[in-house]
């Protein structure tokens, strides 16, 4: 009779449920569907200047505009445990069943985003009315930022949620006890949820640095990245509080740091392929 020989299982990385191989499959699809959202991301604000404020933006298609922004942001960092879930889905649904679970884990996890991009709104018009009554108090609401953000940096609530976000294993062991009742949109919108309580801090800073500066939303991402999938990415928070500091202490000297609380440049309304 003949012998049966298995394969050893693929190699894993501690805390990461999906083999390295797979685990890279996922990351590239998180990455190219990041990349369309890059593409659509940069070609808008080509056509967008980074004046203070809410750009003339009606609260709908800024939300709009923000949810794009958010999914080339952040879905490669959440690759690992997003991939993992769907996997899971798959395994246990099958035809329009598996497509209603994926869409509801999607939505739940663009839901929470999207809360906080009504926030970032508030704050936006907010910052913007002050800086337009008063263009010298955009330094020092830039320095406020830079504090606040280094803050959250050091802070408790990001220690906690950066340590949820780096421990896939945890995480899906804890969402197997949901109720099955919209389970997978209840899963996107905790893991959202985490999500923007680690990263709040870090996307504040595009309110001096220009909501629609695309160079500044590159590294955040790298940041964003680093920080929950790296090694050292603990030690990088560190190093981002520290240097947001620096910047909170520059800032009232140096307006070139604030491009997005600059009122010199023309508005929105102006710009190619924007009208009244």
């Amino acid at each position: 009779m003949p012998h049966l020989r298995l394969a050893p299982p693929a190699p894993t990385r501690p805390g990461v449920l999906l083999p390295a191989r797979d685990l890279a499959i996922a990351w590239f699809l998180m990455v190219l569907l990041a990349a369309l959202a890059w593409v659509l991301t940069v070609g808008q604000s080509r056509h967008m200047g980074m004046e203070p404020g809410t750009m003339g933006l009606a609260l709908p298609l800024f939300l709009l505009l923000w949810v794009v922004m958010m999914a080339a942001m952040m879905l490669p960092s959440v690759a690992p445990v997003a991939i993992t879930w769907v996997r899971g889905i798959n395994r246990r649904s099958a035809g329009p069943a598996r497509a209603l679970r994926i869409a509801e884990f999607v939505s739940g996890y663009l839901l929470a985003w999207t809360a906080f991009g009504l926030l970032a709104y508030g704050a936006l018009a907010v910052t913007g009315h002050l800086v337009d009554r008063d263009p010298a108090a955009g330094r020092w609401i830039g320095a406020a930022v830079f504090l606040l953000a280094a803050a959250q940096q050091f802070g408790p609530l990001k220690r906690v949620c950066l340590r949820h976000c780096r421990n896939p294993m945890f995480q899906l062991l804890q969402y197997s006890r949901f109720r099955p009742w919209a389970k997978d949109l209840r899963v996107g919108v905790h893991h959202g949820l985490y999500c923007v309580g680690c990263c709040w801090g870090l996307m504040i800073v595009l309110i001096p640095l220009g909501v629609m500066n695309v160079a500044a939303m590159a590294a955040l991402a790298a940041v964003i990245f680093l920080e929950k999938l790296w090694r050292q990415g603990p030690w990088l928070t560190w190093a981002v509080g520290l240097a947001f500091l620096v910047l909170a202490v520059l800032a009232p000297f140096q307006d070139w740091l604030l491009p997005g609380l600059d009122t010199s440049g023309p508005p929105m309304g102006q710009m190619t392929g924007w009208t009244g």
